[in-house]
């Protein structure tokens, strides 16, 4: 009998254990904690350097990012505070978008939590994957 209960307090524990993996963590996304990944992913020029990312990405709460994807998209990323902040950036990054490209902010722009990611052009299915996985806190 004792062995038995072991062994369930055993699977109790791990099955919250691997509950607890899936949890989506609250902290906002940053460019130090993105960074790297990027790199890993293939992304080349990767960059936080607030004098080569432009000035809502240069001035986001937590950073801001730049890439160039192997085919030459860039991405551009601003880490705003929190959620709620990104209609903000969102509506700065059109307001301030060339003439020519505000028609086509819906296909080069979207945001993950606190994440706004802006696109040269479309991003392919596997570019958009890679940068949404390599958003960390």
């Amino acid at each position: 009998m004792a062995r038995r209960t072991s062994v369930l307090v055993a699977l109790a524990l791990l099955a919250s254990v691997a509950a607890g993996c899936g949890a989506r963590n609250s902290n906002p996304f940053t460019a130090k904690g993105s960074s790297a990944c990027f790199k890993t992913k293939g992304f080349t020029q990767v960059t936080t350097d607030p004098l080569k990312l432009g000035f809502i990405a240069a001035f986001a709460d937590n950073g801001g990012l730049r890439a160039t994807a192997s085919d030459g998209n860039v991405l551009t990323v601003a880490f705003t505070a929190d959620e709620s902040s990104v209609a903000a950036t969102e509506q700065a990054y059109r307001s301030h978008a060339p003439a020519k490209l505000r028609p086509r902010m819906n296909d080069i722009m979207e945001a993950e939590r606190n994440a706004v990611l802006v696109w040269t052009v479309s991003p392919t299915a596997k570019q958009l994957a890679d940068a949404k996985s390599c958003l960390h806190a």
